[in-house]
């Protein structure tokens, strides 16, 4: 069983920057792959970005690609999502997430974390 909890998450202005912070424990991080997905009220979750369990593969979401970088730290046991250039429509919910494959499909997602909150103003 991996635990995930993410951090990080606050109130940004549009333009700035938020770096989140996802730490598992409970299990072998480095065996998974890890992704980032997010939910905006009314609308259903979405992805984000994802990373192989060393890093080496990554894929992002079209609205996200060149503002936002997932990497991890094996050793911290700790996946992060630098999030530069923030527009209004990134508000939502941030989740990390595991799994056992590198894709980008939530419902092959076997673990999730609880959440932060990431609020873009204009």
């Amino acid at each position: 069983q991996v635990q995930l909890v993410e951090s990080g998450g606050g109130l940004v202005q549009a333009g700035g920057s938020l770096r989140l912070s996802c730490a598992a424990s409970g299990g072998t991080f480095s065996s998974y792959a890890m992704g980032w997905f997010r939910q905006a009220p009314g609308k259903e979750r979405e992805f984000v970005a994802t990373s192989s369990w060393r890093g080496g593969v990554t894929y992002y979401a079209d609205s996200v690609k060149g503002r936002f970088t997932i990497s991890r730290d094996n050793v911290k046991n700790t996946v992060y999502l630098q999030m530069n250039s923030l527009k209004p429509e990134d508000t939502a919910v941030y989740y990390c997430a595991a799994s056992e494959r590198v894709v980008t499909t939530t419902a092959l997602y076997k673990y999730w974390g609880q959440g932060t909150q990431v609020t873009v103003s204009s």
